[in-house]
């Protein structure tokens, strides 16, 4: 089953072309990775994606409905976890997922059982009463990616969901989206590290300058081109990270 549907899609800002006719799917259940360095494209993909911009041209659909006439239908089934940190910094860390919560109409009642199990799916119990100011830079990523399930989504969008994080915590998420991912989630995420595409995606677009290069699972192309992600993004493009 597609999930997620492009043909065609262009993005410009002014007179410069941050995406350039892609075309792609996704399907139930699997984690489809966009690798690429900062400036591929790959953000941009991704807020069309979950309705946060309009594309310049092309079809864009999400689970079978189309992002510029059904946006709020497709917001309400998708969670979303962005590149930067917009937490609410006046809030505890419990009430920045009750809060968030009302955006989908989802009572206290019933945001508050769902944050209390996110919080503790991720290793954040002790946290609940915390400040988001009191927070490590890997405890905020782990409470963002609670916020984007506290809608229970079918799709989960991850815009480098482990940037900035040293080792550890990075592995800490890494476990953490294994587990939903086992619970047949089906996740879209953007990053640049090679061993979150390679560990993560069934599938990755690699995209270079706007435009999708190839797709194939991680180790097909490191098959046909490499030991590893970067050689084969190297090879492919022509360029290092």
């Amino acid at each position: 089953m597609v999930i997620v549907s492009a043909k065609g899609l262009i993005k410009d800002y002014g007179t410069f072309r941050a995406v350039a006719d892609i075309e792609f799917q996704v399907f139930k259940g699997e984690c489809f990775g966009f690798l690429g360095p900062n400036g591929a494209g790959k953000t941009s993909v991704m807020r069309i994606i979950h309705c946060f911009m309009p594309p310049t041209a092309g079809k864009v659909e999400v689970f079978g409905l189309d992002v510029l006439e059904q946006p709020s239908i497709i917001k309400s089934k998708i969670g979303v976890m962005p590149q930067e940190d917009n937490l609410d910094i006046d809030l505890s860390v419990l009430e920045n997922l009750i809060v968030y919560a009302r955006y989908f109409d989802i009572p206290k009642k019933r945001s508050l059982p769902k944050a209390i199990e996110l919080l503790e799916f991720l290793k954040l119990k002790d946290q609940v009463s915390l400040n988001i100011r009191k927070l490590s830079g890997g405890m905020k990523r782990k409470l963002l990616l609670a916020r984007a399930l506290i809608n229970s989504p079918d799709l989960l969008i991850l815009d480098e969901p482990t940037i900035g994080l040293d080792p550890k915590s990075r592995h800490t998420v890494w476990e953490s989206l294994e587990k939903l991912k086992s619970e047949g989630i089906t996740i879209i995420l953007s990053t640049h590290y090679m061993e979150e595409a390679e560990r993560l995606c069934d599938r990755v677009a690699i995209m270079n300058c706007g435009k999708i290069s190839v797709i194939d699972s991680p180790s097909t192309l490191i098959i046909k081109y490499g030991d590893t992600l970067e050689s084969v993004y190297l090879k492919i493009t022509g360029k290092s990270f």
